[in-house]
């Protein structure tokens, strides 16, 4: 059977459906996937255990029925949890110790796209590294006849015990009457983290709260500029404490504070690994490689120790799942916690910062006042370049010779100096070089320096 290889990405399957993803290959894709999955645990087929959920998406009930067929038809025993966020297949999976699992979703795309997260035994990702390349090749060169024994199916209901899991990280007892505005995109963020905020005494201003997978009302992608005007302006109009908002499958949650102003998620890593570190001092914190070093300051200053890491699903929740790390925070808004399998949450960071504002007594504003002036972030820039790696050499060689650079590859380059650095990396899926750049200094030097490394970039 031929499939389009380009839908086969770093960290997951996605594509369009119809045109890349029909039935036939969602089905492939669980059979392939029951496989890859019993070659890693090391036994047959039939004794794989495999989770599986799916988002709102219109197209999700088919295609994650067809994915069942595949893993059943394999002789593999699927634990479908229906329709619910992905961090709580990565529950289904770390709770009852599954050998895997694949949630039905396409994340924050548009509408038009589907696709499939897919997890080992502990809920790590597959990465094109281990896994998804494996999948594409075993269905390229023909999956042969099903077993001759099919697998079996059993429907769980994961909401209540979730909600409990969730609740564990913080005490409820700590949160104060805060107003918050939510913006669920029409993801998943509604049935499953509202009613977790339902037991603490907030109120909440839902908007976008009820899944739809129409999107009627913007794209739930709140990483995109335009899809937080809405609820910046909800936060302005009803003097709300915050604003918290979701992407589709509610794995990320991005903040707006009381002023209206959009949370970058560096500093919302450094707010978090405090937090975290008050109630389990000297632990260790992980942040990525795009990261301001307004994280490895906090960590630093709150007794905690800090690791730069590449970044990605699979680097993050690998390298803790090894070194015992306590909590983990990407740039992008993924937020990974080890008493969580290790995985990325979209509920769990909204409780600990309603907490962690609760404790201080302070705004939100007021604990990102000092984040904001000292440490002046340019956010990812995106540039198209005919030749990345090219590119990449050109300007470490250009910034790495000169006095007092530091050059590591942690992930892409990074060239460091005592008052500002930045990243350069490679994009996963397009031609594109990303740059992160921070000064220490002002904002205008930030700004300067930006447009001088964009100049190098893009001449």
């Amino acid at each position: 059977m031929s499939v389009p290889p380009e839908i086969f990405k770093a960290y997951d399957v996605r594509g369009l459906y119809g045109e890349q993803i029909t039935g036939d290959v969602a089905e492939a894709i669980g059979r392939a996937f029951a496989r890859v999955i019993a070659g890693l645990e090391g036994k047959p087929v039939s004794d794989v255990r495999l989770g599986l959920g799916r988002d709102m998406r219109l197209t999700a009930p088919e295609l994650a029925g067809r994915y069942r067929a595949g893993m059943v038809a394999e002789g593999a025993s699927v634990l479908d949890a229906g329709q619910v966020g992905t961090e709580m297949l990565y529950h289904l999976v770390g709770s009852r110790e599954l050998d895997g699992g694949l949630m039905c979703t396409a994340s924050h795309n548009p509408k038009a796209y589907t696709g499939a997260k897919l997890v080992k035994r502990g809920a790590i990702a597959l990465s094109g590294d281990e896994g998804i390349q494996d999948i594409r090749r075993l269905i390229e060169e023909g999956l042969g006849e099903p077993a001759a024994q099919p697998g079996t199916v059993q429907d769980v209901d994961l909401y209540a015990e979730f909600f409990d899991k969730a609740l564990s990280f913080i005490d409820p007892a700590n949160v104060r009457p805060l107003k918050v505005v939510v913006d669920g995109g029409n993801g998943m963020a509604g049935p499953m983290v509202g009613p977790v905020l339902d037991r603490l005494p907030i109120e909440l201003i839902e908007t976008y709260w009820t899944p739809d997978g129409n999107f009627p009302d913007h794209e739930p992608n709140p990483l995109l500029p335009e899809n937080r005007e809405f609820i910046i302006a909800k936060v302005k109009e009803t003097g709300a404490d915050l604003g918290i908002a979701w992407d589709g499958d509610a794995d990320r949650c991005f903040f707006i504070d009381d002023t209206g102003e959009f949370v970058d998620g560096d500093f919302l890593t450094a707010i978090l690994a405090e937090h975290l570190l008050a109630k389990s001092p000297g632990e260790a914190i992980l942040y990525d490689a795009r990261a301001s070093y307004a994280v490895a300051d906090t960590v630093t200053a709150a007794g905690g120790t800090a690791h730069i890491n590449r970044v990605g699903h699979a680097f993050f929740k690998g390298r803790m799942k090894r070194e015992g790390s306590l909590f983990g925070g990407e740039v992008s808004g993924h937020y990974y916690f080890r008493d969580f399998y290790c995985a990325d949450s979209g509920t769990i960071p909204a409780l600990l910062i309603l907490e962690k504002l609760s404790v201080e007594g302070k705004a939100l504003s007021e604990l990102l006042a000092p984040y904001r002036a000292k440490y002046f972030i340019s956010g990812e820039v995106n540039s198209t370049v005919a030749d990345g790696p090219a590119k990449a050499k050109e300007i470490e060689e250009l910034y790495g010779s000169r006095p007092g650079a530091t050059v590591t590859h942690v992930d892409g380059v990074s060239v460091d100096f005592d008052d500002w650095h930045f990243n350069v990396r490679m994009s996963n899926t397009e031609p594109l070089l990303r740059l992160c750049l921070e000064s220490l200094v002002s904002q205008a030097d930030m700004e300067a320096k930006r447009d001088e490394v964009l100049g190098v970039i893009r001449a």
